[in-house]
Order: structure tokens, then sequence, then C-alpha cells
């Protein structure tokens, strides 16, 4: 008896070492064709067959009361994921903060300056492209980076071997529609398009039991504009955001903080949001990435 004892105690001595060799906390599946999780081997077999990487452009800002600090830079790394299963590409992520100072009144957010992003992306992209990947879609999931996107593909472009473009601007041509109706009201940062998106891309992360309708208060002749900007006039649009969503310091009166009372800026009921209508929207858009990566690989095969 004291035998069976003396080997019950040992045994459950082992198993407890061994559980407490692993992370309770880590629930990460690996994913294919995405960087953080391949071994060195994974990646040589890679360029056998594609000189093709997304590089997500993302935030860390924040995003009303619901979303996470991080839902621009894990919304776009997983649709990146979700089109390198679809076809051979690398998703490689090189930062998380981009350009937010418009939203510094709410802690969390981290923003880095226009020249910051840009060194940082086009020293990463050197190594990528001395490693063999020579063809770079830059994928910006924040609004706020687009002009610094564009001057990042073309300083690729300009000063390096590789060939880069912006992956959202590549794939708008091979968008076949959608069946999601537009909005009637105003509806942008941490909305419920964004909302929705995150629903399908990181469930787990949205807490829609905190979701709460902003109120807005915007300098009087933005305010003015709405109706048009509602109605798709571009002209309203640009000049629009030209000049709402800046810094404090711009003297402007539109950071986040002094028009948003939550952050969001919008004014439709966020629980309008779907995980269905974040699908339908992501479902199209890795539809039409495929499309234009399948069109370039005809155009201009990976060993050429």
């Amino acid at each position: 008896m004291r035998r069976i004892f003396i080997a019950f105690f040992t045994l459950s001595c082992l198993c407890g070492q061994l559980a407490a060799q692993e992370n309770p906390i880590w629930d990460q599946a690996k994913v294919r064709n995405y960087l953080p999780h391949m071994t060195v081997p994974e990646v040589r077999e890679l360029l056998q067959r594609t000189d093709m990487v997304i590089v997500p452009v993302a935030s860390l800002e924040q995003h009303g009361l619901h979303l996470p600090i991080g839902t621009d830079y894990l919304n776009g790394v997983e649709r990146a994921k979700l089109i390198a299963q679809r076809t051979d590409v690398l998703v490689a992520p090189i930062l998380m903060p981009g350009q937010s100072p418009y939203h510094m009144g709410f802690p969390g957010t981290i923003t880095l300056s226009s020249e910051t992003i840009q060194a940082v992306y086009v020293e990463a992209a050197a190594s990528l492209i001395r490693h063999g990947f020579k063809r770079l879609m830059f994928l910006n999931a924040h609004g706020g980076n687009s002009a610094i996107t564009t001057f990042i593909v073309d300083r690729i472009n300009q000063e390096t071997a590789g060939i880069a473009v912006d992956l959202g601007a590549a794939a708008t041509p091979y968008l076949e529609g959608t069946s999601i109706p537009p909005g009637k009201v105003f509806d942008r940062h941490g909305g419920v398009g964004e909302t929705s998106n995150s629903l399908y891309l990181i469930p787990s992360l949205v807490d829609m039991d905190s979701a709460k309708t902003a109120t807005l208060n915007m300098p009087a002749h933005l305010e003015k504009m709405l109706p048009d900007v509602i109605a798709g006039d571009p002209t309203a649009l640009r000049v629009f955001l030209a000049e709402g969503l800046k810094a404090e310091e711009t003297g402007k009166g539109t950071s986040s903080d002094e028009m948003s009372s939550t952050g969001v800026w919008g004014v439709r009921d966020l629980k309008e949001s779907s995980a269905e209508q974040g699908r339908q929207e992501t479902e199209d858009f890795v539809q039409a990435s495929v499309k234009f990566i399948e069109r370039w690989n005809e155009l201009r095969p990976p060993k050429l």
C-alpha cells in the first residue's frame, strides 16, 4: 500500500511539474504564412513560391468604450492573415502604433511622428527585400496613416530594389459592390462599421455591454456640413476630413475628446453592429485582394 501511495504521489508531482511548464494564458494557434509564427526553414520554403509580402500599417488608439486600443492593428493583421490563407503571400506586421495625435485626450493612445513611422517601415522593408521579398503590399488599417502609407510606398519604389503598392487602393477595382446598405446617420471612427468588423475579426475583445452612443460637439461649420457628408458629397467629405479629427495643438477644436463624449466619432446606434456585416465587408476585401495578387502574378511572375 505504501508503495502505491509513493508511486501516486510521485506521478502527481510529475504531472504538476509538466503542467507548470506551459503558459496558462497562451491560446494562439499557428497560422500559415504569418511571419511571427514561422521558422527560418518555413520562410525559405515560402520564398520558393512567392516574393510577395503584406505589411499592415496600423495604430494604437482609443476606439470608444467598447473596442480595444489595438483595434486597427488587430483587425489589419487578421485581414492580412485571411488573405494569406487564400494565396501564397507573407504577412509581416512591423509596428503597432501609427499617427494618432488627435486621440491623445484618451489614455492608452500611443502616437508616433510621420518621420518615425516611415523610417521604420522603409528600413524594415529593406530587410524583407534583402531576403527576397521584392513585392510589398502595404495594408493601411487606420485612416490617419493614409498619407504616410503613400509616402512609404513611394520611397520603397524610388529608393530600393523593391516594388510596393497600397493594397487598399490596389484591391478597390476588384470590389464587386456590397450588400451592406449605406448608413443614413454619421458613423465613422469606432462606429457601427468598425464595431461590426471587430465582432467578426476579434470577437472576444469587443465589449458590447459598454457600447454607448456618443454625444458629439463639433464646430458649427462642420456640423452644418454633415448632411452633405452623409449624402456622399465628395467635396464636402474631403473638406470635412481635412479639418475634422486633428490634434488639439492645431487649435481647430476637432480632437476626439473635444468632439466626442466617448471617443466614437459618430451617432449611429452601436447596437446595430453585427458580426455578419463585418464578415461581408471582410470577405469582400479579402476576395478583391486575392484577385489583385493573382493578376499581379500574371503580369509579373515571382521569379522575374
